[in-house]
């Protein structure tokens, strides 16, 4: 039993060995193919943006502009330059605001992580335990009902959701308000909460309407995912010997066909939570939310090649990271896979 468990421990280190290398690779690549991109693109990326500034722009701006930018470089020395820029979390100035890409990030990131973390984590628990009971009772009246509302949900476009969300409850009810980050309250002098609690609140409020047009849209497709893997696997002649054996139907649900079906559904928790510092991009843009999605948009509407550059790398980065940890999660839920 002893040499049993070294040979597994040996085999899982050998794995997540190999995985790391094989995820510093990759990230590497990522990075290359991230420069490559914008590199490839007609014209230079501070030509991009010179467009859009137009007749502002002078001689010894631009030039200076080169300079701080490093477009006076050769392509060679501005690729070693990127990737350890990169590496080191060093995104260089958004090309817009001339500010830290990293310190626009960082004031961004808190608001999508508040905005994606309650709608997404609602929208799983919610939508994996209703594809269940679809599952369970396929066939039937609640089965149908939740299948064409997941199709339905899942089908309209997010900004529709959006907009219906504040013709409701915003115009016509006037419950919320339309969009933003702060109260309307606190945009007056002396209106900003004096207490931790009332600016925790006031954050909240206006987290209803964004969360519950995400949570709208993304609960349909978690119930169809897992209703379709558990119907895999709920006829299967373990389940069936459970049932013989007289346990509750509760318990073979969660313990057993749930268990044996959640392989692709951690793949999708895993990628949900990669792309999750990315934010909503038409939600955020559609309430004026000042996340991640907004500053993406922003980005490649003014061709702000930094702040994008910076945004795709580290949503790639995130996504590679969170493959990883599902991988590792596929011994755990089961037993059957082997890393050697």
């Amino acid at each position: 039993m002893i040499n049993f468990l070294e040979g597994v421990l040996m085999g899982l280190k050998a794995y997540i060995a190999k995985r790391i290398v094989y995820m510093i690779i990759l990230i590497f690549l990522v990075a290359t193919f991230n420069f490559i991109i914008f590199n490839m693109m007609p014209g230079t990326t501070l030509q991009k943006y010179v467009a859009n500034v137009g007749a502002k722009m002078t001689e010894e701006r631009l030039n200076e502009l080169k300079r701080i930018f490093g477009f006076d470089k050769p392509l060679h020395e501005r690729y070693i330059i990127y990737i350890k820029n990169m590496l080191t979390w060093n995104f260089g100035r958004s090309f817009e605001s001339t500010e830290s890409v990293q310190k626009e990030i960082m004031s961004a990131l808190p608001n999508t992580l508040m905005l994606m973390g309650i709608s997404e984590i609602a929208a799983m628990i919610i939508g994996i335990l209703l594809g269940v009971i679809s599952a369970y009772k396929r066939g039937g009246t609640l089965d149908t009902a939740l299948v064409t509302t997941s199709l339905s949900t899942y089908s309209i476009p997010i900004f529709w959701i959006g907009w219906l969300m504040i013709a409701i409850f915003a115009v016509q009810l006037g419950w919320f308000q339309p969009g933003g980050l702060e109260p309307q309250a606190w945009l007056v002098p002396g209106g900003r909460p004096t207490t931790i609690l009332g600016w925790i609140m006031g954050r909240l409020y206006m987290l209803v309407l964004p969360s519950i047009t995400l949570f709208i849209f993304l609960f349909g497709g978690w119930i169809l995912l897992t209703r379709a893997c558990v119907l895999e696997t709920i006829t299967e002649d373990y389940v069936t010997t459970a049932r013989a054996k007289g346990l509750r139907e509760r318990t073979i649900l969660l313990k057993h066909v749930l268990k044996n079906a959640s392989l692709p559904l951690i793949t999708s928790v895993a990628l949900t939570f990669g792309f999750l510092i990315s934010g909503a991009m038409i939600t955020e843009t559609v309430f004026s939310y000042g996340g991640m999605g907004l500053l993406t948009y922003a980005a490649i509407f003014r061709t702000d090649i930094p702040v994008m550059q910076a945004v795709f790398f580290v949503t790639a980065l995130l996504v590679v990271v969170a493959n990883f940890i599902a991988d590792l999660l596929y011994g755990v839920i089961d037993p059957r896979i082997k890393y050697g």
